[in-house]
């Protein structure tokens, strides 16, 4: 079996009994980055092997897990916080899980998207989820331009190097909107921040963006 486990985005805290539970019964424990998992696992006293998944080895290690489950061992897939497969190369075992036949189950939990859409205050009854904006200023504009018909909330991660580029792109290509940044989720400096792009763009020059950010915009909003 494959176990996709939800772990915490930032509190140790959110990790569920059942996630916990199903951890120590596994065989071994797939994870984006051991060293960052470990935390996790010795906060739980779950002493598990583990070994790496990630984009770059996606391939030999994918291979590698799915003979450990064609030989009836359990393997317990998690990402370095949040859901596995929303993000992050976790997609790619599962499907290769359900391409040869392997049972897969999920154990939830949660996932950044979903807990910055409750906190926004924006319409949740509909929305689109961009992952992570292209990096380059020319696609990036390309893909803004392509929300601009959108009536749903839009969400996406961006990183903290980033922030402030993006805020401008924002910006010139939607005409100032209201956005919603929410910036280091469940941790002890969780932020809000609301407002045009403009005063978020004045706001984070000031202070200094740092931490992991999910940015939320809905164009019918302002």
């Amino acid at each position: 079996m494959l176990y996709i486990v939800s772990t915490p985005i930032g509190n140790l805290k959110d990790f569920t009994l059942r996630a916990i539970e199903t951890l120590k019964s596994v065989d071994i424990v797939a994870a984006e980055d051991t060293r960052q998992t470990k935390v996790l696992l010795d906060h739980y006293d779950i002493a598990k092997p583990t070994t790496s998944f990630f984009d770059h080895n996606q391939k030999v290690k994918g291979q590698y897990l799915l003979g450990l489950l064609k030989e009836g061992k359990s393997v317990g897939l998690v990402t370095d916080a949040g859901t596995p497969g929303i993000s992050d190369p976790g997609y790619s075992l599962i499907k290769l899980a359900y391409d040869n036949g392997i049972p897969v189950t999920v154990v939830p939990g949660v996932t950044a998207l979903i807990t910055a859409l409750t906190l926004s205050g924006l319409p949740s009854h509909r929305f689109v989820f961009e992952g992570f904006l292209p990096p380059k200023t020319v696609g990036r504009c390309k893909k803004l331009e392509s929300f601009k018909k959108e009536e749903g909330t839009i969400i996406f991660y961006e990183s903290p190097h980033r922030l402030l580029k993006t805020l401008e792109d924002i910006k010139n290509v939607l005409g100032d909107p209201y956005i919603v940044v929410t910036r280091e989720l469940t941790k002890k400096f969780e932020e809000v921040k609301k407002g045009k792009a403009s005063d978020l763009m004045s706001h984070f020059m000031a202070h200094g963006p740092k931490g992991e950010f999910v940015l939320l915009l809905n164009l019918t909003v302002s």
